[in-house]
């Protein structure tokens, strides 16, 4: 899952080498956080406009993690 998001949000970026995911622990609820760090010249990229882009990055995400039977949040820092 690490993988699918790194590669969705390189595409989307100028500054490739900036794109870092930090995956938590399960919580109590059993859900993975992704936590997406880039740099802050492509923030916007990433989130676009009303966080139109940043909704259709966390359905893809929880989308493929649904079919591996996990539960996943993804949060841009």
């Amino acid at each position: 899952m690490k993988e699918l998001l790194e590669t969705i949000v390189s595409e989307l970026v100028e500054n490739k080498d900036a794109v870092e995911v930090v995956v938590d622990e399960p919580n109590a609820e059993g859900i993975v956080v992704y936590h997406l760090h880039v740099a802050p010249d492509d923030m916007g990229r990433v989130i676009g406009k009303q966080g139109r882009i940043a909704k259709a990055i966390r359905v893809v995400m929880r989308a493929g993690a649904s079919r591996v039977d996990q539960k996943i949040m993804v949060e841009i820092d």
